[in-house]
């Protein structure tokens, strides 16, 4: 009977921790900044919603779940969208 055992020690890689990227954000509460963003719900409404600021189109993609007959929902910022409108607004050191 055939054992293979191994005395050397095993070695696992380290842990490395990758940040979390959200898909989607809910808007903060009034008064609070976004937590990945820092941006105020104002600002992030100037964004996601239709205005004369932005010419009726908005530049940043944000969703509505609401249910069938319901005035109101819960709006959905996708991340990927804002953080790339962010980027865009990129200045340069003086």
């Amino acid at each position: 009977m055939k054992t293979d055992k191994t005395t050397a020690p095993i070695e696992v890689p380290p842990l490395v921790a990758q940040p979390l990227v959200p898909e989607f954000l809910r808007l903060p509460p009034a008064g609070t900044a976004c937590p990945h963003t820092g941006l105020r719900r104002s600002k992030i409404n100037e964004l996601i919603l239709p205005s004369e600021l932005n010419g009726g189109h908005p530049p940043v993609k944000s969703f509505v779940l609401r249910r069938r007959g319901s005035r109101t929902g819960v709006r959905l910022v996708e991340f990927r969208s804002l953080v790339d409108y962010i980027r865009q607004h990129q200045q340069e050191g003086c």
